[in-house]
């Protein structure tokens, strides 16, 4: 078993699904350990990455050229296999961004019943600030025989699921982007892709939690204390049903890996469709402006 480190299990998480960059350092050379880096911007792996990481493109790699939905699981199983994946493979994912497309990734592994995963506390970014070695070499894998398992489809919300939502006791609607595209001032930040919602504002009864507060300036996850707090706060609480949702998915992954994953919150779901479906919905209900 390759357990987790004692640094990280001492900030109370539920479970053991981060690595600190310590513990991946020590195991870059172990056949039961592969590294993934899964980026925003697929050219950051050619400019360097961690030795050994293979490099799996969000867009491409794990979603239908045709279809608006994540390829089908006999594919996922093709790419793990391609991967060198096997059945004693731990994999562990890192990305840019405060690593959002790392948990969209794993997100997606776990609901389709792929449960040998991790994330790299940090991602990216925390790597290349400890000066840890990166490397230009691409690295070629035998083949795996990696297979999923059963299928978590309650880990996902699809529309109607939110729209049964609306309104509902016991449910709560986390909208986990910025606060001018949670007020409905910007459909999208400037510096982020402009993926064609055509109206601005949020889901009506969802609270704003930007992705951001889950995590410390260096991008690593906060204690478990300090989340509970933050939900605490807003009204967001064990006992819920709990949506996350941003604009593709990715951001609010980030969120569900941190209530689901590391707060051991039971019912948590990411809504992936998120506002470039919802704001283009013929008569969706949006709000404006701030919360109540």
């Amino acid at each position: 078993m390759l357990g987790g480190p004692v640094s990280l299990m001492a900030s109370g998480y539920a479970k053991e699904v981060l690595v600190d960059t310590a513990w991946l350092e020590k195991r870059l050379d172990d056949p039961r350990v592969r590294v993934v880096e899964v980026d925003e911007d697929a050219t950051l792996y050619l400019e360097g990455h961690i030795p050994g990481a293979a490099t799996w493109s969000w867009e491409k790699d794990l979603n239908d050229p045709l279809r608006r939905d994540f390829i089908a699981g006999a594919q996922l199983e093709e790419l793990l296999a391609r991967t060198g994946v096997g059945p004693d493979t731990t994999l562990v994912l890192y990305g840019d961004k405060s690593n959002w497309f790392a948990t969209y990734t794993y997100w997606l592994l776990q609901m389709r019943g792929f449960e040998k995963v991790k994330v790299l506390d940090g991602g990216r970014g925390r790597w290349q600030k400890e000066g840890l070695p990166m490397t230009r070499a691409v690295a070629e894998f035998p083949p795996g025989q990696a297979r999923l398992g059963k299928a978590r489809n309650e880990l996902r919300a699809l529309r109607a699921d939110v729209e049964r939502a609306l309104g509902q006791q016991g449910v709560g609607l986390v909208d986990v982007r910025s606060p001018q595209e949670y007020t409905g001032e910007l459909i999208a930040m400037p510096s982020y892709p402009q993926e064609g919602a055509r109206r601005g504002g949020h889901i009506p009864g969802a609270v704003g939690i930007p992705w951001g507060q889950n995590v410390r300036e260096d991008g690593t996850f906060k204690s478990a204390e300090e989340l509970r707090a933050l939900y605490a706060s807003k009204g967001i609480t064990p006992g819920q049903e709990v949506v996350a949702y941003c604009r593709i998915g990715e951001r609010a992954s980030l969120t569900w890996f941190a209530l689901h994953e590391l707060l051991g919150y039971a019912k948590v779901r990411n809504y992936d469709g998120s506002w470039t479906e919802w704001g283009n919905l013929v008569g969706a209900p949006i709000r404006k402006g701030a919360s109540p």
